[in-house]
């Protein structure tokens, strides 16, 4: 209500009264209008009361919730379902115009400042995460391999010549996907063994862009995000390998944001050298529902001519599930989360590293890869190569989600190209093993219901022989998790 009503509701309830109420909702108006003034995400998370609030008045603006309207148009925001009305809070015209996703809608006052408001709260999340330098972003209805794909198309229309995307290997398939399906011809670089890691063969890299002739190259599509044993690319490296040459430079950041490594290599790749745009995933990477990513990047013009480039109007369903996200976590809960997280992957790392040499296994020296490590199963695949395989699906029968087995020498077609060694990232691996990664939202208990599973998984396929030696591997979390902040958690442990 207004103060006018506030006035008039003085005459059926006490003044003093209808005045607190009126300060009430003066507070939870006075967080709205810092928002809008600001358009940053506030310190402090939002109560549902107050965010339920300011999206019901969003939605008040947009015409198919005016009293009265009278539609005659082909889209006029019309839901059958009340059921579907209330879960988008009856945002139904979703963002931008045909023209541009970042375009306001005249029938949607609303839905539009809702799109405005998102892209500027989760740009300054990103620059908090790492990418200070970030200067635009705009959220997605499509997720990262599409998202990617748009990028692409994008830069067709600055390099007409262009027909190759140099890719440092990633043995993942829609980022592999969405450059066949933009129309370019992927060149794969091969990464090369340094200890355990398998890193950006940088040489390689500059090789192929002489060869081909930069003109013919779209751009190099590098990968922050993965599973170990690769790491994340050498972004300041091949920053500086772009702008020597004139290429383009996209890099995938999937679930990168949540890792201060992945998003310094991004921040100091654009201070040093050159980075287009980065993407990322909304669900990886602010635990929302799958179906959204952020373009950002260091130049509002090119971030402005990929919003451009998407054909129509957009769910506006991402945007509304990440905003929130953040309005109820505030830049103190994100951080949180963050740290949480760190806090997670050394504690996964040593317990991972005593089940590991309990069985005569190791965990592999990846201290480049913030987010994933893997174990050695290069004993159990010499007593019995079946059992490696057998593994993976033992663990997600015992309902262990996300872990991934690797055998070596896996042939796989993607989009007509043959990968041998497929998972791996490269054609053969020196050993199998086992992946597990620490997200975003990661607790204590999944640590630990984890190396409980894998332990009684890996003693059945031992065929009863259990560990070579010592204990079974420690469950004591509070002086497992002390030891962890303490030491940095064992060898797998990245730099933040």
């Amino acid at each position: 209500m207004n103060s006018e009503n506030f006035q008039a509701g003085e005459r059926l309830v006490n003044a003093a009264y209808v005045r607190q109420g009126w300060q009430g909702r003066r507070a939870h108006e006075l967080r709205v209008r810092t928002l809008l003034e600001q358009g940053k995400c506030p310190e402090e998370g939002w109560d549902e009361s107050t965010i339920e609030l300011f999206l019901h008045e969003l939605a008040i603006m947009d015409s198919n919730n005016f009293l009265g309207n009278c539609g005659v148009g082909e889209r006029e925001g019309r839901v059958a379902s009340q059921i579907v009305a209330r879960r988008h809070y009856r945002l139904i015209h979703g963002i931008g115009r045909s023209g541009d996703i970042a375009a306001v809608q005249p029938k949607a006052a609303g839905s539009s400042l809702l799109n405005k408001l998102t892209n500027s709260v989760v740009l300054d999340v990103l620059r908090l995460a790492g990418a200070k330098a970030a200067s635009s972003c705009f959220v997605l209805p499509m997720a990262t391999g599409m998202s990617l794909t748009l990028c692409f198309l994008t830069l067709r229309h600055r390099r007409p010549k262009a027909r190759y995307i140099l890719w440092p290997r990633i043995d993942q398939k829609s980022c592999f996907k969405a450059m066949v399906t933009a129309g370019f011809e992927p060149v794969v670089i091969e990464n090369v063994l340094e200890g355990d890691e398998l890193r950006t063969d940088l040489q390689a890299v500059e090789a192929k862009i002489l060869d081909l002739g930069a003109d013919h190259i779209l751009c190099v599509h590098s990968t922050t995000s993965c599973f170990a044993p690769r790491v994340p690319d050498r972004l300041e490296e091949l920053a500086e390998i772009c702008a020597k040459y004139d290429v383009p430079h996209i890099v995938n950041n999937a679930y990168g944001v949540q890792s201060s490594k992945c998003m310094h290599l991004i921040q100091q790749g654009a201070r040093r050298g050159r980075i287009d745009a980065f993407v990322q995933s909304l669900d990886k990477n602010f635990m929302v529902p799958v179906g959204g990513a952020v373009i950002a990047g260091f130049s509002d013009t090119f971030i402005q001519e990929i919003s451009k480039m998407y054909p129509g109007r957009a769910s506006a369903s991402p945007s509304l599930d990440v905003l929130i996200t953040l309005l109820s976590l505030g830049t103190k809960g994100y951080r949180k989360l963050l740290q949480e997280r760190k806090e997670m992957f050394s504690y996964l790392s040593m317990e991972v590293k005593k089940l590991a040499e309990s069985y005569n296994e190791r965990l592999l020296d990846t201290p480049h890869n913030p987010i994933s490590l893997a174990m050695s199963l290069g004993k159990l695949d010499e007593e019995n190569p079946e059992a490696v395989t057998q593994l993976g699906s033992m663990l997600f029968t015992r309902q262990v989600s996300g872990a991934r087995v690797v055998s070596p020498g896996t042939l796989q077609t993607v989009s007509g190209h043959a990968f041998r060694g497929f998972m791996a990232h490269t054609d053969r691996y020196s050993c199998s093993y086992l992946n597990a990664a620490s997200a975003i939202g990661m607790k204590a208990d999944d640590v630990q219901v984890f190396i409980k599973r894998l332990d009684r998984c890996l003693k059945a396929l031992r065929k009863g022989k259990g560990p070579q030696e010592g204990p079974p591997p420690s469950v004591d979390l509070d002086s497992d998790l002390e030891k962890c902040k303490i030491e940095g958690g064992g060898g797998a442990t990245a730099q933040p």
